[in-house]
């Protein structure tokens, strides 16, 4: 079943279908995934399928073998990046919900990627803080988790992201919150304090996406 509506909320219902019908690449697996995903309170949690296929084709394109991933939610964004891997990739995946997460671990093992994804339940921060300690490194970074500690992520994701690899960062417009002056709650404040903090960062290479609810793209240099 292809998606009928978009999730974001800068592009027109018509644009939208038209996209889908004419340029989405969706595998069986991912389609079957989002259909699971579509009637749960949290649905909105996981990435628009034209956004998945978007990041597959970055990962191909960097030839990325090493990916990292905070925020799993029910797998999507894992698998979408997993399938464009290498059969050598390997991925680590944080999260603290071993609900959502059991659900993507059965679709982990119908896509084949079971054997190559190393699930961190934990606090992100404790995660991300014990792969810099071990010196890990990563082609590939995609932040999707809880906003206010986007900064956190980040700053971590510039110490384990190789130069000239990429960190993805998810709902950097924030339904056009961030433009509204009058929105002045904590995930809001937080992502326009990162946004703001990119802006003038000279570590990075910087571009931003209006797919989905905003994608930054940030190049460590």
């Amino acid at each position: 079943m292809k998606p009928t509506k978009s999730k974001s909320s800068f592009i027109p219902e018509a644009t939208y279908a038209y996209i889908v019908e004419n340029w989405l690449r969706e595998p069986p697996v991912l389609e079957r995934l989002r259909e699971e995903t579509a009637p749960m309170e949290e649905a909105g949690m996981q990435i628009s399928p034209e956004q998945g296929q978007f990041m597959a084709l970055l990962a191909r394109l960097l030839g990325v073998r090493r990916y990292l991933e905070v925020g799993v939610f029910t797998g999507y964004s894992s698998i979408a990046v997993g399938l464009a891997m290498p059969l050598e990739g390997h991925i680590v995946a944080c999260d603290v919900s071993e609900d959502f997460t059991a659900i993507a671990k059965r679709y982990w093992e119908e896509a084949g990627l079971s054997a190559r994804i190393d699930l961190r339940l934990a606090p992100a921060n404790e995660t991300l803080a014990r792969l810099v300690e071990a010196g890990e490194r990563f082609d590939m970074m995609f932040i999707d988790a809880d906003k206010p500690n986007y900064a956190a992520y980040y700053e971590a994701g510039l110490r384990l992201v190789r130069p000239g690899g990429l960190i993805g960062i998810d709902n950097v417009l924030w339904s056009g919150k961030v433009a509204d002056p009058s929105v002045d709650d904590e995930n809001t404040e937080a992502i326009r304090a990162l946004n703001e903090r990119l802006s003038n960062d000279d570590r990075i290479d910087l571009a931003i996406v209006p797919i989905g609810d905003g994608l930054t793209l940030a190049r460590p240099r």
